[in-house]
């Protein structure tokens, strides 16, 4: 934990202004019968604070804090009938619920949120009927007395009831408010909500969400059942009424009207609690109806609660004026330079010396259930040696990554890792961080509710001043500088994918993990990365990364492994790997006979693209697409995994719109999707999947049983023969089918299937495709997008080949050039020219 002048300013307010109001205590300014009322409120800061820390920074609700509560109050009773001293009154209590709540956050991390709510309902429901039964201690329903409790350390003696006491519990509200502000700092803050906000990604820089959830859980139950043992105090007797069920509804309630994981929100809680039920009186109303309302209001109007609405337009003043540096303090560098360019000399790309091994993986598989995702893979990588692995979609790459990783979920792992000379496989994915492995992952997973600088400093468990240099020079180093202070939510993607990667390259680890690092990034990008990895390489970090964006990838790259259906089909040097045949069918596929495809085709265009374009956020899918669909003709899409076919299958079928450009049809043109994954309803019967597209069409009654002996027709008898049985007992080949029969029932002008053979095996796909140009004859026109580029030039009248959301090739199969036009196409984009009259094919550019 570092303190700055800052946070010990903010620190010191809480004590300040439990000093103000002891003294007005003191002096009399406050009656006397509200110094109980100030004093109860104080007591439900601590526990509205304990509750909304918990919500806020691990996600966890919990109702079960009236039972924490209950428990310091009973131990004030018992241990001043016992004439213990207070002191060890507190530590017993908060030891309770410490070891409580470190047993229910445990237990709970494995659940969800609803289903820890329900746990710790049911904890208060058993500490209730603990209370109730053991009479003997807690006085069952008539309660029991608080007497005194004397201070071991010479404070004094605390009457139950008595002024003291609430002098005690401001006192003590101050010290927590005072604790609670550094601690919003602090590395633990950071690696909870890091855990809460993303566990999968958490794990990978060294963060257990279990440990995380039960820490905090200790912590909320120790401040309460504090908190327990000081209303003890204040009220001189305790009995079960104030710890109901209802009781923590209205904690949650309290929360959320302050603001979840405000400090200073607590404190309006706390009030809040307090004060309730003499706002009811006042107004005539039942509490229940009158906490409903104004938590209703609250809701509509300040939704992030009272304190954070009213302090956010203030902070948002105060970042527009512009802060000097502290005395002796130069600008720091991360506000210098806003993006480096890539330093030189770096090292380009070179055979790996022969020294010893860093990973080596001997016959790795994984198995989830029947399903075989990596196959006696083996491999091994020098600490000076970038591999890079390629494979179609599906070929077992992120299970690869993932076997590295220790990510790999409920999958069977079988086989032999080492590294750096240490067994890998028994190792927990939270270890693997500290033999020194750093992790990116695809869609840049980083934790949403931290700022830039938190993302990184989360990987540490304690924060020192070091630190926040080195943080500040790593982001320097990427570019991030500039926005350290920012959330990544507020960023675009190439600015999310370069944290992940500082993320990923804090503690310098050993060996970094990059998974398709180069996906959705635009030239710039893309050159910047490689030289980043170029640089960690040279500093002696070796890498391994996965991508679709050939070019770059194999621009950093030492060696490539090519992976197929879970195994090993190639390895070489990027020069030598796509010469393979085996790595080239891959990728595009072997295909036998042209399908047989209807002779004509009109030159009506169903639907026109004309310079369409659309982003995800800053992920650019598409540019400047102009396409033609043809009446009564197949069209074919092909391109590599994260081209952009399944974005352009949305904007053909017009449930998606596109950014820029236009979409243009004929009239009325009826377009259906059979979506990549199919989308079935598993739970439902095939039949029930397909009235279910039909109602959708508001296709009833007689129309809908016509309609559907139609499409079952089209159905092969095995599936026509179990129309009741549920979508998630067919084989992956019999659900595509049924995916295609749900997009049929409709009718459609234009059948679009996106990636029909995804996951199938080689019979099944032949199947599929079978019925597809079936229906061809039948004058309905298609559009396939297709991963294999082989599979499209064989069932297609006319192609045209995705790269990086550019239409880099199109043309006619049966052309002469175009087959190799459209593989130079699909690799790399190119060379193409701007025409050819042999291929007609149209290319434009990356910007």
């Amino acid at each position: 934990m570092v303190f700055n002048r800052s946070v010990l300013a903010r620190a010191a307010l809480g004590p300040a202004a439990g000093a103000v109001l002891m003294v007005f205590m003191a002096a009399g300014a406050i009656p006397a019968y509200q110094m109980y009322s100030v004093a109860l409120a104080a007591v439900y800061t601590i526990v509205v604070l304990s509750v909304g820390l918990l919500a806020g920074w691990s996600g966890i609700w919990s109702v079960g804090h009236p039972a924490f509560f209950a428990i310091g109050a009973y131990f004030a009773a018992y241990g001043s009938a016992h004439g213990w001293a207070l002191e060890a009154v507190v530590l017993g209590a908060v030891a309770a619920g410490a070891a409580l709540g470190a047993f229910l956050g445990y237990a709970g991390a494995r659940f969800s949120v609803l289903y820890i709510a329900l746990l710790t309902l049911a904890f208060t429901t058993v500490i209730l009927e603990l209370v109730n039964r053991w009479s003997s201690v807690t006085g069952g329903d008539q309660g029991v007395p608080v007497l005194q409790l004397r201070s071991a350390l010479g404070l004094g003696t605390f009457p139950g009831g008595g002024t003291q006491a609430q002098y005690l519990a401001v006192g003590a509200a101050a010290v927590v408010l005072a604790l609670a502000v550094p601690a919003r700092a602090s590395a633990l803050r950071m690696r909870l909500v890091a855990a809460k906000s993303h566990p999968m990604a958490a794990r990978t820089v060294g963060i257990a969400p279990e440990a995380q959830s039960s820490l905090s859980f200790a912590v909320s139950g120790a401040s309460t059942s504090f908190a327990g043992v000081l209303l003890g105090l204040i009220t001189g007797f305790v009995s079960p009424d104030p710890f109901s069920l209802a009781f923590g509804i209205s904690l949650i309630a309290a929360c959320v009207l302050g603001g979840v994981g405000s400090v200073l929100g607590a404190v309006a809680g706390g009030v809040y609690l307090t004060w309730s039920p003499s706002l009811s009186s006042t107004v005539g109303m039942p509490q229940p109806v009158v906490q409903g309302v104004v938590l209703i209001a609250i809701l509509l109007f300040l939704p992030a609660g009272v304190v954070p609405s009213l302090a956010g337009p203030a902070r948002r003043v105060l970042r527009r004026v512009p802060r000097r540096p502290e005395a002796g303090h130069p600008p720091s560098p991360e506000r210098s330079v806003p993006v480096p360019e890539p330093s030189a000399p770096v090292r380009e790309p070179a055979p790996g010396s022969e020294g010893p091994a860093l990973l080596h993986l001997e016959h790795v598989s994984v198995s989830y259930g029947g399903l075989k995702a990596l196959e006696d893979a083996s491999l091994s990588v020098r600490q000076d040696e970038i591999l890079a692995v390629i494979g179609p979609n599906g070929a077992g790459k992120t299970t690869l990554l993932n076997v590295l990783s220790g990510l790999t979920g409920s999958g069977r792992v079988s086989g032999s890792a080492d590294f750096a000379g240490r067994p890998l496989l028994r190792a927990r994915a939270t270890a693997r961080r500290r033999l020194g492995i750093g992790r990116t992952f695809q869609h840049a997973e980083v934790f949403s509710e931290l700022t830039v600088a938190e993302n990184v400093l989360c990987t540490r468990r304690r924060v020192r001043a070091g630190d926040l240099d080195a943080v500040a020079q790593l982001l320097h180093s990427v570019g991030l500088a500039d926005v350290a202070d920012r959330h990544p939510t507020e960023l675009p993607f190439g600015l999310q994918k370069r944290l992940d990667l500082a993320r990923a390259m804090a503690e310098r680890p050993r060996l970094l993990i990059l998974d398709e690092p180069f996906g959705g990034l635009d030239a710039s990008e893309r050159a910047l990365l490689a030289g980043h990895i170029r640089r960690l390489n040279a500093d002696g970090t070796a890498v391994v990364v996965i991508d679709h964006v050939l070019d770059d990838l194999f621009s950093v790259a030492h060696r490539v492994l090519a992976f197929d259906f879970g195994r090993t089909i190639g390895d070489g040097t990027p020069d030598t790997v796509l010469q393979d045949p085996k790595v080239r069918s891959s990728y595009l596929g072997a295909v036998g006979n042209r399908a047989r495809l209807p002779d004509t085709v009109g030159e009506q265009s169903l639907i026109r693209l004309r310079r369409t374009g659309h982003a995800y956020g800053g992920v650019v899918a598409l540019r400047d697409v102009d396409l033609d669909v043809r009446k009564g003709s197949v069209l074919g899409i092909a391109g590599a995994n994260g081209a952009g076919k399944s974005t352009l299958a949305g904007i053909l079928h017009g449930s998606l719109r596109p950014a820029h450009g236009a979409r243009e049809s004929d009239g009325a043109v009826r377009t259906s999707l059979a979506p990549e994954g199919r989308g079935l309803f598993r739970t439902l019967s095939l039949r029930e999947n397909l009235e279910v597209a039909a109602y959708a069409a508001g296709i009833t009654g007689s129309a809908l049983r016509e309609r559907l002996e139609e499409t079952v027709q089209w159905l092969p008898v095995r599936l026509r023969d179990r129309m009741s049985v549920p979508a998630a007992g067919l084989s992956g080949g019999e659900q595509q089918m049924l995916a295609i029969a749900r997009a049929l029932i409709v009718r459609p002008d234009v059948l679009i299937v996106d990636e029909p053979a995804l996951g199938l095996a080689p019979a099944l796909v032949d199947e599929v495709y079978d019925r597809l140009t079936g229906l061809t004859h039948e004058g309905l026109t298609v559009v396939l997008l297709e991963q294999s580029l082989s599979r499209a030039m064989a069932v297609c009248h006319e192609v045209a080949v995705l790269h990086e959301g550019v239409v880099a090739a199109r043309g006619r199969p049966g052309e002469p050039e175009f087959a190799a036009l459209a593989e130079s196409a699909y690799f790399s984009g190119g060379p193409v020219p701007a025409t050819t009259a042999a291929a007609t094919a149209r290319t434009s550019r990356v910007k």
